[in-house]
């Protein structure tokens, strides 16, 4: 009875085509908003900002990058750490090499270098598609890992090959503090997250959908297969490209390329897997699935064994957990968890008359 559009009428185009037609939809965001901006600080801790709702907001933005390229444009990436670590290092060089920079222009500026990028290693979706696209992407992960490492002008010749990230300072103000680098970095996730949600909807968004879905027919009707896969190539790469600079300069402090290494992109396949594939929702589902509940585990692994279970056994049955759950959540629906909360919304909608 709660959720119900009854009596919600349209009038113009515009109305239509909104993000969120119906208007619980839009209190509930607005709600979801205020939660996020104003109570979360108050409340929160910082073990929570540091440790949970930082990281679990840079990999949402990580695996809507991916999803963007995988799951809207059908190219399977295998890549996308490797592009986190060209955003972090480029944002690093940028505020090295030019002093006074703004450290938001930074992250833009870091972004574009790692589009730049994708679209160098997008290059071959012009030519192969599906499994050998990955190996391709996969080579692009080994290939800028070895670049970073072995030219020590990019981490300015420290011999350990580790960057320090620079003090953040926006408008005077020192983003020093865990709640401060918390609502430095849900805000840009939430600007990028509404653009990306536009920009599927729009003229780009549904010509990478077609290609996803037939890119013979896609050419046939007129869609340009050059410009509409590099444009995924370098959106997706701009998106990670930033998840990356906020990986080095709000969550850790200092990183090193390793930090971005395969299991790191295998981590965000399985986010958008997990998530649902083809959905801005299912990109932050899939990274709360993988970031919160091994800390669940974990948390409940050490209250219920913490007498006569070894440290090493808790840590092995918090993965066979995990994976059985994961294994369990595919079998289920396919689709991922944004399919699932899609379905309950149906179903609220109707009820309690039966679906």
């Amino acid at each position: 009875m709660i959720y119900r559009e009854a009596g919600q009428f349209k009038t113009s185009y515009a109305a239509d085509g909104r993000i969120f037609p119906i208007r619980q939809d839009r209190i509930a965001m607005g709600g979801l908003f205020a939660v996020a901006f104003f109570l979360v600080p108050i409340l929160g801790n910082d073990y929570w900002f540091g440790a949970i709702l930082i990281p679990f907001l840079i990999l949402s933005l990580a695996a809507l990058g991916l999803n963007i390229l995988t799951g809207y444009a059908g190219q399977l990436s295998l890549g996308s750490a490797a592009f986190m670590a060209v955003g972090a290092f480029a944002a690093f060089n940028l505020m090295l090499r030019i002093p006074g920079l703004p450290v938001l222009v930074a992250f833009a500026g870091a972004g574009l270098v790692a589009a730049g990028v994708g679209l160098l290693f997008g290059l071959p979706s012009l030519r192969i598609k599906g499994f050998y696209l990955a190996v391709t992407t996969l080579a692009a992960q080994f290939v800028i890992e070895w670049v970073l490492t072995k030219f020590a002008w990019f981490s300015n010749y420290n011999p350990s090959g580790v960057i320090s990230a620079q003090k953040m300072v926006i408008l005077g103000m020192h983003i020093d503090k865990p709640v401060s680098r918390y609502l430095l970095t849900l805000g840009v996730v939430s600007v990028l997250a509404l653009v990306a949600k536009n920009l599927v909807r729009s003229r780009v968004g549904r010509a990478w959908m077609a290609v996803r879905d037939m890119d013979v027919a896609a050419e046939v009707i007129g869609i340009p297969m050059l410009r509409t896969k590099l444009s995924a190539f370098a959106v997706s790469s701009f998106y990670c490209g930033i998840a990356g600079a906020l990986w080095a300069f709000a969550y850790l402090g200092s990183v090193e390329p390793q930090a971005f290494d395969l299991t790191r992109s295998f981590q965000i396949l399985f986010m958008i897997i997990i998530g649902g594939m083809g959905s801005v929702l299912g990109s932050f589902l899939g990274a709360a699935f993988i970031v919160l509940l091994p800390i669940s585990l974990n948390v409940a692994a050490h209250s219920l064994f913490s007498g006569g279970v070894s440290q090493s056994l808790a840590s092995n049955l918090e993965l066979m957990t995990f994976g059985a759950l994961i294994i369990f959540f595919l079998a289920v629906e396919p689709h991922g968890l944004a399919r699932l909360w899609q379905i309950g919304k149906e179903k609220l909608r109707l009820w309690p008359f039966p679906h």
